[in-house]
């Protein structure tokens, strides 16, 4: 059978072989046995209703199986022998283009060169699911592959329940990840119900569809980190031979080693799991591998005393970098941490003093055990950083959950109020402030034809772009343009590609509208092929996660999710290809609310009008919010768009003076009652 066979086929006619795992291979963690026995037969049952009555008995026993081995039931007998990557869109099956492109991103989301564990369909963060199980994919790529402009194919977590008669300007695909009711939406009940086959943990870009390896993270650590460090050098002192510390190379790809390197500083960066170290230092994402803490100690001074740009991937825990580099007393200039502390139980996180063997065993066996090595680790690990930011170290939350769960372990992490982290989130102190409140976030692309020339091209519309909008650019956004048009030319030189050809930079509304009908125009010149756009969930409007996105908005709302909501229909009726919404994020399930978009251009005016329509609102509906929020850029960001678009009206807070205030009696008196 031809590849397009195979696709158009679904779950086969014919029960296949039986599959052995390949080794070697980076797997996800075994999960909690959290299921009773009633449940697990209730697992089982509902993974049966894919397949024919007479495959039940002997697909019983191996999901069975499965469920006991993994704690989930993949269906791996059932995932397809071709190999899986972002094709040319013409090599795709279909009568739709825009379904196509969708089957193009499924593709690169599991193409093993980007996704962290492609044999459970698991794209980044430990727990980034595309599908539940390898029936959900087949079914999916063959509803694309035979599915009309007229038709919508709606995903629940994974599950395509089915195509429904729409109309052409309707989104082609609507997705929704862990969309349980509020009061069950605490870790162990991910668990339970993802075990039982029900919802997924889909992340944000791997349940939509809009992962491009570590190329999008690299960009936003490269803005976080050269902006942690202007704030704490003497305007116009180098980077070069200043030390970034982090950790995380597995969930969240090699994204900060390559940042560290465009920022030009020294990146030490910490991951427990060799395989994954391995994996980015072949990959080229990091400079130097190193599996020796003395040999790290020589080499961080080395590198601090020669002034030098280099990254250092230490296969180890970097708790005990923290505590020897104090001992050395080598100084850390900035500090992070990038390990998936959203999932801290299932793997998320590895504790100081226990080898990754050991504790993947614990996670599966013992896990009331290894919870409590995690917090014990956590403890450690703010103790660390503490005497650390005393000589001077500035550290930040890269919105991981590590100062929530370190909150919850009980560790010193908190400032003088009880309330507040007594370290920021690189939200507030950054990109909140600096890029989200004034519109700029995440936009990305990705070239349908797989051709690297096209690539160029878009590389090239998008530069001229930004410089043409720059020269009346007002003042307060002229640094953000710099930097990204220092990205974008720089981009293809620093070899940012894995899996897809695709760019990201960081763009407002007007930035991106006009970027987008440049590359529809170029299309409709035939000079590159269709174009995906879409963007990360690190952006001004389509993410409430009152500890990342929104942790800058101080009016009370940073716990409500309007706004991701609002987005979601917003996009769908303005022109989306397809829109997603998800329960958790980066910073756990139960967390964040996440939406995103995708959309394709092909050149055709209809596009054209989606694009200024749909980008439009993206952007601006989180302007809006923020500035509701009394979030001064945005304020002046949604002034400035509204002097822009004559039929754009917001409504503007009116700001209090602390005077108003400051004298109000607003105690009730003890001995009186209230009268309702």
């Amino acid at each position: 059978m031809t590849f397009q066979e195979k696709i158009l086929q679904g779950i086969p006619s014919s029960l296949p072989a039986k599959k052995s795992y390949a080794k070697n291979i980076n797997r996800a963690p075994r999960r909690k046995d959290i299921l009773s026995t009633n449940e697990k037969q209730l697992a089982i049952r509902n993974a049966l209703r894919y397949f024919p009555k007479d495959w039940h008995q002997e697909l019983a026993d191996e999901f069975a199986q499965e469920l006991i081995n993994f704690g989930r039931i993949y269906m791996y007998r059932f995932k397809p022998d071709y190999k899986i990557y972002a094709r040319d869109i013409e090599e795709y099956p279909g009568k739709s283009l825009q379904a196509r492109a969708i089957m193009l991103m499924i593709h690169n989301n599991l193409d093993p060169e980007v996704a962290q564990h492609p044999e459970e369909l698991i794209t980044y963060g430990g727990n980034g699911s595309v599908f539940q199980n390898w029936a959900q994919y087949l079914l999916t790529v063959q509803y694309l592959a035979t599915m009309t402009d007229e038709q919508t194919l709606h995903l629940y977590s994974g599950h395509p329940m089915g195509l429904f008669p729409s109309s052409k300007s309707a989104p082609k695909v609507i997705v929704t990840n862990g969309m349980v009711i509020p009061n069950h939406s605490q870790p162990d009940d991910w668990e339970k119900f993802n075990a039982l086959g029900v919802s997924q943990y889909g992340q944000m870009t791997a349940g939509s569809f809009m992962y491009i390896g570590p190329q999008g993270i690299v960009h936003g650590t490269t803005i976080t980190v050269m902006n942690a460090f202007r704030q704490i050098l003497p305007k116009g002192e180098s980077t070069n031979g200043k030390i970034f510390l982090t950790s995380g190379l597995g969930g969240m790809s090699g994204a900060q080693p390559k940042a560290g390197n465009i920022a030009n500083c020294i990146t030490i960066c910490a991951e427990v799991n060799p395989k994954a170290a391995i994996k980015r230092f072949e990959q080229g994402w990091v400079d130097v591998l190193i599996d020796d803490m003395d040999e790290l100690v020589d080499k961080a001074k080395q590198a601090q005393k020669n002034n030098q740009v280099v990254s250092v991937a230490y296969i180890g825990n970097v708790v005990d970098v923290w505590e020897r580099f104090y001992e050395e007393n080598i100084y850390i200039h900035i500090g992070s941490d990038q390990t998936s502390l959203h999932i801290p139980w299932t793997g998320g996180y590895y504790p100081v003093g226990i080898s990754y063997e050991e504790s993947n065993r614990l996670i599966r066996e013992e896990p009331v055990l290894f919870k409590d090595k995690v917090q014990k680790s956590l403890r450690r690990h703010a103790a660390a950083i503490n005497k650390h930011t005393e000589r001077g170290t500035y550290f930040f939350d890269y919105g991981n959950a590590f100062l929530l769960e370190s909150s919850r372990a009980e560790a010193d992490v908190m400032a003088k109020n009880n309330i507040d982290f007594k370290y920021p989130s690189y939200v507030q102190d950054i990109l909140g402030p600096m890029f989200f409140d004034y519109g700029f976030g995440p936009f990305r692309w990705v070239c349908t034809s797989g051709k690297p020339k096209d690539l160029d091209t878009t590389d090239k519309i998008a530069a001229l772009v930004l410089k043409n909008i720059m020269e009346n650019s007002p003042k307060e956004i002229q640094s953000q343009m710099k930097d990204n048009i220092k990205w974008i030319k720089n981009a293809k030189k620093n070899k940012m590609v894995v899996g897809s050809q695709a760019r990201i930079l960081y763009a407002d509304a007007e930035g991106r509208l006009r970027i987008a009908k440049a590359f529809n125009d170029a299309i409709a010149a035939g000079k590159i092929g269709p174009i995906v756009l879409g963007r990360d969930h690190h952006d001004v409007s389509g993410t409430d996660s009152p500890y990342r996105e929104t942790s800058n908005i101080y009016d009370g709302s940073k716990f409500t999710a309007d706004m991701a909501i609002h987005n979601v229909i917003g996009d769908s009726f303005r022109g989306a290809t397809w829109v997603s919404i998800h329960n958790g994020g980066g910073v756990g399930w139960g967390e964040v609310i996440n939406g995103g978009f995708g959309m394709v251009l092909d050149g055709t005016p209809e596009a054209e009008a989606n694009l200024r329509n749909m980008l439009f609102y993206d952007v601006n509906n989180g302007i809006a919010r923020r500035s509701w929020g009394r979030n001064k850029g945005a304020t002046f960001a949604i002034k400035k768009e509204m002097k822009r678009t004559p039929n754009l009206k917001v409504t503007l807070p009116n700001l209090v003076e602390d005077t108003v205030l400051d004298n109000l009696s607003l105690a009730l008196p003890y001995s009186k009652t209230v009268d309702h």
